[in-house]
């Protein structure tokens, strides 16, 4: 009759085990947190985007965004075939974007969705309103005056 025997770990052995666990634990740990990192990282919308926009009457307004998003804020000009509008202010969280503009009277706010390069949702000011659709595209640039 053959008897089993237990392989026991000797202690030497014990303490490379720990160190192995511990070292697998801290590395899984960092890669978690690096994913998660990655995932809240937001691109700026810092850019010049071109698209349409529609009022309560359905008419077709064509217009480009210029924004600069610094440390959070947003600023910069709307330019549409109904006029110019500087952007007070807004926010960016996530896929949300809010901006505030001066419409001349009350305040006008644009909400929108980001989805890749483009942003698509809702404008108003007063009793007007309506959707808003742009793209991304090359920044244009200023006249140039003659010498």
């Amino acid at each position: 009759m053959k008897m089993c025997q237990k392989r026991v770990a000797r202690p030497g052995e014990l303490q490379t085990l720990r160190h192995m666990l511990c070292l697998g634990l801290i590395l899984s740990l960092c890669c978690i947190a690096l994913a998660q990192q990655g995932k809240s990282a937001k691109a700026s919308l810092s850019g010049h985007y071109e698209g349409t926009a529609k009022n309560r009457a359905a008419d077709i307004i064509t217009l480009s965004l210029d924004i600069t998003e610094k440390e959070g804020a947003l600023t910069g000009m709307i330019h549409s075939s109904h006029g110019d509008f500087t952007i007070t202010g807004g926010s960016h969280h996530g896929d949300d974007v809010m901006l505030e503009f001066d419409a001349g009277g009350p305040t006008g706010t644009i909400s929108l969705k980001t989805a890749e390069e483009k942003l698509s949702g809702t404008w108003s000011a007063g009793d007007d309103g309506g959707s808003v659709e742009v793209k991304k595209a090359a920044a244009q640039d200023a006249p140039k005056g003659k010498s």
